[in-house]
């Protein structure tokens, strides 16, 4: 059994999750669907395209596949505010998804779905 991470949320359930399935369904819906966060656009999967070709093995662990194209060292909500074009590949890097999840977590207050 788990206790919810959510402040002052008193639940316990049974998975992996650190969030009640209430809490996470919340956060889900305020983090926006892939598409609304512009992961969908034809400008992002030109830029996962271009970095998983350059990087095709992981640069944070190099032992395995890259599979997902990571915006760094700023995130791509950065990168928009900043004016600057969160497509391009010199923005990204090739990560394993395992490494990518790990590097969430750690960057963002929350992990997952935070800030």
């Amino acid at each position: 059994m788990r206790v919810c991470s959510t402040p002052q949320c008193p639940a316990t359930y049974d998975g992996t999750d650190s969030r009640c399935p209430s809490h996470r369904k919340q956060a889900d819906r305020a983090r926006g669907t892939a598409a609304e966060r512009g992961y969908n656009t034809r400008g992002h999967k030109r830029f996962r395209a271009q970095v998983l070709n350059r990087d095709p093995i992981c640069v944070a662990c190099l032992l395995a596949f890259s599979t997902v194209a990571d915006h760094y060292p700023l995130s791509r909500k950065e990168l928009l505010e900043r004016g600057m074009d969160a497509n391009a590949p010199e923005h990204g890097r090739g990560l394993c998804k395992p490494c990518h999840d790990t590097s969430t977590a750690h960057a963002q207050p929350g992990g997952w779905h935070g800030a």
